[in-house]
């Protein structure tokens, strides 16, 4: 019989998006990144059609030998890759890692104090997302313009004065590490638990370039695994605590997630270990490109945040576009050249300002996972001044964006499929 015509269809869009995003595009999601081809290879198993309710040979499903060897391995290499000593890999995101974090340590109408919205904090640690979800009470952290951070003898007051159930660290636009331990020994004189959400620097955390929140008083930390940390998409907790973690862990499941999507733990393993032996090059390539960056940025013109600060420690960079249009007419803009960033609040923005915002977000993680170095950043930051500042048409720059992705096209970082393994006995097509 002759394919539905709709069927052509689906595969068409998906065969257009790969091409689009994988071949054409430089991609500066800051949220986003790539896994190896051998991850690839070890995400399309037949792991994705299982359930494993429960925890490791304790399962309410039998048929699970082999998904218990490769989660408690899973668990095993990030404890080990982070220096801790317990790891709960189940939570399918960041956000419902921040959701089993939060109902273990506060109810309904409890307290918690979080980083400004439009200073960074994920929509998960807020009223707006997980925390609201949850009935507790998001009260923000003073936050200092001059540092982009937390203000600490401010935070330090507010946090003897509220005695709140806990206090959320980490951010989504995280130029700067937080002050971890400042704000956990004022936490910890009230009783009060610090989670640090890491989700957009674990990789640079796992390659040394960033501190470990844990070791410096945080009581749990948590977040994705496929930022700046290259795995497949799906969540982490991690910390050094038994109490918590089996109170947290008996969280996961039944409240937040039944089955945890099995197909991600090989993929993670597999980057899990690139990152031991790929890790610390990996994290030192992305912050040098993002100064670099940020620094040919500001010199075309843009205006840059955190100058005085030397832009970023980070793989974010953010740029105030107030004079260039707004965030969502820039990153429009971009989009039509190929070049794909995200619209973002700044800090003095109303949450309202949240379809158009001051500000656009870019991380340089993805493209340095393509080989992109500093002269390379260098030539985007020419070809966004050309687009956004001198206004020249998108489809002139998008010719150039093509032509120099190009150069990027394969993984570094990761070691190659081994031989036999090239195919997959699923023989699954990649559309491309």
């Amino acid at each position: 019989m002759s394919l539905p015509q709709e069927l052509m269809r689906a595969i068409e869009i998906t065969r257009k998006h790969n091409k689009w995003r994988r071949f054409e595009c430089i991609n500066l999601i800051a949220s986003e990144n790539v896994m190896s081809p051998l991850a690839e290879a070890a995400y399309f198993t037949d792991m994705m059609h299982r359930y494993a309710e429960g925890k490791p040979r304790k399962r309410y499903y039998q048929g699970n030998i082999y998904t218990d060897e490769i989660e408690l391995l899973v668990m095993e290499l990030m404890s080990e890759l982070l220096k801790v000593r317990f790891v709960e890999p189940r939570a399918i995101s960041g956000t419902i890692a921040n959701a089993a974090v939060f109902k273990n340590l506060a109810g309904p109408g409890d307290k918690a104090l979080i980083a400004p919205v439009q200073a960074g904090a994920h929509v998960s640690h807020t009223k707006f997302g997980t925390l609201g979800a949850l009935g507790i009470e998001h009260i923000e952290l003073p936050f200092d313009l001059d540092t982009w951070n937390i203000d600490v003898d401010r935070a330090v007051k507010l946090i003897r004065e509220v005695e709140p159930k806990f206090v959320t660290l980490g951010a989504s636009v995280y130029l700067f590490p937080h002050p971890t331990k400042e704000i956990s020994d004022a936490a910890h004189e009230v009783n009060a638990r610090v989670i640090h959400d890491v989700a957009h620097v674990l990789g640079l955390i796992a390659g040394e370039a960033w501190p470990n929140p844990i070791h410096e008083g945080a009581d749990v930390a948590t977040s994705s695994t496929h930022k700046t940390f290259p795995g497949p998409q799906g969540g982490l907790i991690f910390l050094d605590n038994e109490k918590l973690y089996k109170r947290i862990s008996k969280t996961i499941f039944p409240w937040f997630v039944s089955n945890h999507h099995l197909h991600r733990l090989p993929a993670l393993a597999v980057t899990a270990i690139e990152m031991k032996y790929f890790g610390k090059q990996y994290a030192g390539q992305i912050v040098r490109n993002a100064r670099a960056f940020a620094e040919a940025l500001a010199s075309e013109g843009f205006k840059v945040l955190a100058e005085n600060l030397g832009f970023t420690k980070s793989h974010t960079i953010v740029i105030d576009v107030r004079d260039l249009g707004g965030g969502a007419k820039v990153a429009k803009k971009l989009e039509e050249a190929n070049i794909i960033v995200n619209k973002n609040l700044l800090p003095w923005d109303p949450p309202e300002a949240i379809k158009d915002p001051s500000g656009i977000r870019l991380g340089v993680q993805e493209m340095t996972r393509f080989g992109m170095k500093e002269g390379d950043f260098k030539e985007v930051a020419r070809l966004m001044r050309m687009l956004i500042i001198n206004g020249r048409e998108p489809h002139e720059v998008k010719e150039r964006v093509v032509e120099l992705r190009k150069n990027f096209i394969d993984v570094k970082y990761a070691f190659p499929i081994p031989k036999g393994v090239k195919e997959s006995p699923l023989k699954v097509p990649m559309l491309l």
